[in-house]
């Protein structure tokens, strides 16, 4: 992370994925500022102001969507905002993960705290409880088109706040009666304004922007590692990783990738027994690598930038900015994320598709000492070619999850909401994808790993090696046909554990090496 913070102020603090994460994972506390305090309270005043005047304020004193012409009482106003939570909660399917219901809580902490929503204190202060405690509330996955703010799954957070819903609690599933029963705690009496204050805004599109932006970004950084390291089984050339080349097309993804490749293969021995081969040059998914990684890394970079936009935004509607002026915009709409986010689904599906090509190319045994489906003895041994199998479904079902959840739209609320963002599917798809990848580069691991042990007993640049020794702990060199399934899920966790870039940076610190081994500023944070 760009710096190291031990609390985050709510309102003030800027907020990024990363520090999101942190929150989440309780690595840093987050706590309502003063300053924030004080906006609260005066836009709240604001608020109470406007009900008391009478005049007519949509979201106020007003009904929602199509009835936003029906005037409210001020004695209503209140039933009004209990009843929003419980009619718009019409979530179906799964419950989102937990992390992700946890950051949207966190996200819409942020946002409200800026002092433009209308909301009490004392409803951020119950919020802010939730996240501390590690109270989350069960978020069904499907049922946002993501334009009138995420309208259902953040009915669904917020129904224990007035006493309804469920939360996952102590490692436990339960009602927020029994929540209440064991904590002490009772429902709130949501004020004017506040019910739509808590359920309008992108919360659950951004949250899953958070998590894509953080299994991107690790999948990208082991693809880099896999990529070389095959290159070393197949004996590629290093030349398309120089920097003369990518000045004359100075990408910064493209750059990165290259340099970051080149250095993991400096001082191979590998590289060095073919230097004067007569191999003119390599097939695309290794001699391309800068290319089709770079392009995946800056669609990372770009939805990074958009999300940490969102994170210090207020999304909710109608934005109060003082007594006489309350803008009933559109800044709920998912548009702006929606966009991003298919955007890097195709750059996270790419990066499987390469690696699929990768893999494939591992098996053929058209590198010299590699032999044919990565084993020796085939004939009665089918050796690695069933793993391509896998990675082929695999980058084929990436393919069908690829199609821009943005370019549909399905008008709702009797045509008051005549065009929506769909970004909530395409969040959940690009995580889908993301995951896929996961076990696709598992498998482009295995079978560098393999087509790297041929290469022995010349030597690597220190990196891989280590990488490689490591590997061989988890997953034996194949000499004969095993049930590969068992190492497929080994390496899928080492994916997910991230331990190749662990071992890689571990290497980088102890034998003190060039920083262009490590990520340049702008892709090691986010």
């Amino acid at each position: 992370m760009s710096k190291t913070i031990h609390h985050f102020l709510y309102g003030e603090h800027h907020l990024t994925a990363g520090i999101a994460l942190k929150i989440a994972r309780g690595e840093i506390k987050g706590i309502i500022s003063a300053n924030a305090r004080i906006k609260i309270s005066n836009n709240r005043q604001v608020v109470d102001n406007i009900v008391d005047k009478g005049n007519p304020v949509y979201g106020i004193n007003t009904g929602f969507g199509p009835l936003c012409t029906t005037l409210i009482s001020k004695d209503e106003t209140k039933i009004l905002q209990s009843n929003i939570l419980k009619s718009h909660s019409v979530g179906v399917g799964d419950p989102i993960d937990i992390e992700i219901a946890k950051l949207m809580l966190i996200l819409k902490l942020q946002s409200l705290s800026k002092g433009y929503s209308g909301i009490a204190e004392s409803t951020l202060d119950r919020i802010l409880w939730h996240i501390d405690n590690n109270a989350i509330p069960i978020v069904p996955s499907q049922g946002s088109v993501g334009a009138s703010g995420d309208l259902a799954p953040l009915s669904h957070l917020f129904l224990p706040l007035i006493g309804l819903g469920t939360v996952s609690y102590q490692n436990k599933v339960i009602t927020t009666r029994q929540l209440f029963k064991n904590t002490g705690l009772d429902h709130l009496n949501l004020g004017p304004k506040e019910g739509l204050a808590l359920i309008n805004g992108t919360q659950f599109i951004a949250a899953h922007a958070v998590k894509i932006i953080e299994k991107l970004h690790s999948c990208l950084s082991q693809a880099d590692i896999i990529g070389a390291m095959m290159i070393e089984g197949l004996q590629g050339s290093v030349k398309p990783f120089f920097r003369e080349l990518h000045k004359l097309r100075p990408f910064k993804g493209n750059i990165h990738v290259a340099s970051r490749v080149k250095s993991l293969l400096k001082g191979s021995e590998i590289m060095e027994d073919h230097i004067d081969c007569d191999r003119v040059q390599d097939p695309y998914s290794l001699r391309c690598i800068p290319q089709v990684h770079g392009a995946s890394r800056n669609a990372w970079l770009h939805l990074k930038e958009l999300v940490e936009i969102e994170l210090n935004s207020v999304t909710d509607n109608p934005v109060i900015i003082d007594e006489e002026l309350t803008i009933s915009g559109g800044s709920f709409h998912g548009q702006p994320l929606a966009m991003a986010i298919d955007y890097a689904c195709l750059a996270a599906s790419e990066i499987g598709n390469i690696s699929d090509r990768r893999i494939y190319l591992a098996l053929e045994g058209n590198s010299p000492g590699v032999p044919k489906l990565l084993m020796n003895d085939t004939g009665i041994n089918s050796g690695y070619m069933i793993l391509q199998y896998t990675t082929a479904a695999l980058a084929s079902e990436n393919k069908g999850l690829c199609f821009p959840a943005s370019a549909d739209s399905i008008p709702t609320s009797l045509g008051q909401e005549d065009h929506v963002s769909m970004g909530s599917i395409g969040g959940r798809k690009a995580l889908k994808v993301l995951e896929n990848i996961e076990k696709i580069l598992a498998i482009e691991l295995l079978t560098a790993a393999q087509a790297f042990e041929f290469r022995k007993p010349l030597k690597s640049g220190i990196i891989l090696d280590e990488i490689h020794r490591t590997i061989r702990k988890e997953v034996p060199f194949a000499k004969e046909d095993r049930v590969f399934a068992d190492d497929i899920k080994k390496g899928i966790n080492i994916i997910q554990e991230k331990k190749i870039i662990s071992i890689a940076n571990t290497v980088i610190k102890k034998e003190n090496l060039s920083l262009e081994t490590k990520f340049s500023h702008e892709f090691e944070t986010y």
